[in-house]
């Protein structure tokens, strides 16, 4: 089971801000820097400080709470647009690709399910999952408009689709479509 940081909760930010007054003569710079959180289950805390200098006054801390999922605990191989088609288009066995993003809360619902699935079908399938934000390319070729976005494809070519959170069994079901 993939460990995401958030659970089930969707990507929450916290954030306060402080006003400092600064020097009326200045260049505007940013930086932002994360901590981990031990009583907060894992949750990073991002503190970012816009400082103006020589043509401001004002300097912003911004304090939030930063929600990621992190696909290291998954066990379900990550393909992205550099290896699309050497993972997925030139396999020999049907591919199911899980077109998922770290802040989107009904991936997150469904990767238990496709995690369990990738154990079941392990040997007849290859499953992988394609963050769509790190490699936003493959979904647009596709027409990926919403996510979760499941994609059955044998011999490079195409053959199910299957958008949103959906139960084990409809994933269970395209999948037995497609192989023996």
């Amino acid at each position: 089971m993939a460990a995401f940081t958030c659970a089930s909760r969707p990507p929450i930010s916290l954030r306060s801000e402080m006003r400092i007054a600064s020097s009326p003569m200045a260049s505007f710079s940013t930086r932002q820097m994360f901590s981990v959180l031990p009583e907060s289950g894992g949750l990073r805390t991002r503190v970012s400080l816009s400082s103006v200098s020589k043509n401001s006054r004002v300097s912003r801390l911004r304090r939030g709470v930063v929600c990621e999922a992190q696909d290291t605990a998954t066990g379900i191989p990550v393909v992205n647009d550099s290896t699309w088609d050497s993972l997925v288009l030139k396999a020999d066995e049907p591919v199911f690709v899980d077109f998922w993003a770290p802040w989107c809360g009904p991936c997150k619902m469904i990767d238990p399910i496709v995690n369990e699935l990738a154990g079941q079908f392990a040997g007849k399938m290859k499953f992988y999952k394609l963050n769509t934000d790190e490699s936003p390319a493959t979904p647009s070729q596709y027409g990926v408009r919403s996510i979760p976005t499941i994609m059955i494809f044998i011999k490079g070519e195409k053959k199910d689709t299957i958008i949103g959170a959906v139960s084990k069994t409809t994933l269970a079901t395209s999948i037995n479509k497609f192989v023996q």
